[in-house]
């Protein structure tokens, strides 16, 4: 898949690569909209919050299992949901001036219609396994640690890598591009990672890729 990709990269990118988070970068934090949406105060919790992917996923099915909600439910209240104000055209400038990847930790099950709004950049993105009748029974990893992972990949086929996120799962990533910078983290994050700058809006964003793209 990776050879397919960069095969059909141009030679005008220079071989730098912008990979991005999904949530909270482009578009809003989907559990937190279902949760306001199903009045479940406890499906706010994120990986802005909580570092362990695996646990913070068990905590989430548990509560659906006892809520008896199902995939479907998830899925009427993304219908209604829309790109972060500006995320739209800040996408669009940014893939006009060179390759956009999104690593997110969401699932496809999930992110289709909202990439669809963006323009459908490349996505790579876990997947949920349900049961017949729409009951999420588990999730399915694309790989684990697979930002940091998707990362040194790119590297390894020569190209430059800047990455940005905004929550824990992020950082691996950034660390591992070793350009980069946080999106409107949380303050728990920003003071734990004082060396990886943060930025609060489009603007910063398009700096912080500017200045690696022209190599300052």
């Amino acid at each position: 898949m990776l050879v397919h990709f960069f095969h059909k990269m141009t030679y005008t990118t220079c071989m730098k690569l912008i990979c991005l988070d999904l949530e909270g970068v482009l578009v809003p934090e989907i559990w937190i909209a279902f949760s306001e949406a199903s009045g479940i105060e406890e499906l706010r919790r994120t990986t802005r919050d909580e570092p362990d992917y695996d646990k913070l996923m068990a905590f989430r099915l548990g509560i659906l299992s006892r809520k008896g909600l199902k995939l479907p439910d998830i899925q009427k209240v993304i219908a209604g949901m829309s790109p972060l104000p500006g995320a739209v055209e800040f996408t669009a400038t940014l893939r006009a001036k060179t390759q956009l990847i999104i690593l997110s930790d969401t699932f496809e099950q999930f992110a289709r219609p909202l990439m669809r709004q963006l323009g459908y950049p490349v996505l790579f993105c876990n997947t949920l396994v349900t049961a017949d009748d729409g009951t999420v029974v588990s999730w399915k990893l694309r790989q684990r640690n697979g930002k940091k992972k998707a990362v040194r990949a790119f590297k390894s086929c020569g190209c430059e890598v800047f990455a940005a996120g905004d929550s824990f799962n992020d950082l691996a990533m950034i660390e591992e591009a070793g350009k980069g910078c946080l999106y409107r983290a949380p303050p728990a994050i920003i003071d734990a990672y004082p060396h990886i700058p943060c930025v609060e809006n489009y603007g910063g964003l398009m700096g912080q890729v500017d200045a690696f793209l022209e190599n300052r």
